[in-house]
């Protein structure tokens, strides 16, 4: 019996679109803000090692050049600013027309506000909300109705185990990291019925330029808390820092796990914080358990 080879045709397309699925399921696109240095810049180039497709942004372009030069038509490096909204869209819908689609949006962009409660002037604290809040809202924004369209997308914010429990000194950086995860918390319930998935991370304290004058700024000191700052400064010194290199491995299982949790800790110093924290809080509301039962009413 003759077998034309057009027999053949359907299976083999058939093969080819199945390939090509696979393909796009292993090799991942990125739209990653705060590319340029620190855990950002660690983890666009992790992904691109390994074969995905990545949209880096920065504030200044020429911080992640390099990396197209190292990387070809696999990275799409973008200057963006993520306090302009408008700018955030352009942005994302460039690496969206260039890339065919969006698989991974990582929030990253953000710094630290160093002052007591008492120094920072509001427009510190507005400054500090702009880029780790609403410059991460806008991100989220304009993604979604793109997500929404594929049916599918993940959406990963990076916040800090100080999003469980506090520091002094950088206790409004803290306050926006406990906003960054109750929006997250929310927002992980509101699209997943788009088959979006949402996860925060949460570094612990890691040898970054995170602590580098480029990602902390100053409230203006006053002299009643000048013993207070020294004395915590000086307790920063012995912190354990983990290796920032170490972490690629546990953000590409998070990224490519059917399941994700909504929260990963990064590093083994966070858990134990965070044990301790919320004993306490437990501790302290069962202690005072009679008197709120009483306020009920009924």
């Amino acid at each position: 019996m003759v077998i034309s080879e057009t027999a053949y045709l359907p299976t083999f397309v058939l093969l080819q679109n199945t390939n090509k699925m696979e393909d796009q399921q292993k090799n991942k696109v990125w739209f990653i803000t705060g590319a340029s240095r620190g855990f950002g810049r660690i983890w666009a180039e992790a992904a691109l090692k390994r074969g995905d497709k990545v949209a880096a942004t920065a504030r200044k372009a020429e911080s992640i050049a390099d990396l197209k030069t190292q990387y070809g038509d696999n990275v799409l490096t973008l200057e963006l600013d993520v306090t302009n909204p408008e700018q955030v869209n352009a942005a994302v819908n460039q690496a969206h027309e260039n890339f065919g689609r969006l698989d991974v949006v990582l929030n990253n962009a953000g710094y630290s506000l160093v002052g007591t409660i008492e120094e920072a002037g509001a427009d510190d604290v507005r400054a500090l909300y702009e880029t780790n809040i609403f410059g991460t809202l806008s991100v989220i924004k304009a993604v979604l109705p793109l997500l929404r369209e594929q049916g599918n997308g993940y959406i990963i914010g990076v916040s800090s185990g100080l999003g469980h429990y506090t520091l002094p000194v950088i206790g409004y950086y803290c306050s926006s990291k406990w906003a960054f995860e109750a929006i997250h918390e929310s927002l992980a319930a509101e699209v997943k019925s788009f088959g979006i998935k949402v996860s925060i991370i949460e570094p612990g304290a890691y040898a970054t330029e995170f602590g580098s004058q480029e990602s902390l700024k100053f409230a203006a000191g006053m002299d009643e808390y000048a013993g207070f700052k020294a004395k915590f400064v000086e307790g920063l010194q012995g912190i354990k820092r983990g290796d920032p290199n170490a972490t690629p491995n546990a953000v590409m299982a998070l990224v490519d796990a059917e399941n994700p949790p909504l929260r990963l800790n990064l590093g083994d110093q966070n858990l134990p914080h965070v044990r301790g924290t919320y004993a306490e809080r437990l501790a302290e509301w069962e202690a005072w358990a009679d008197v709120s039962n009483a306020a009920q009413g009924n």
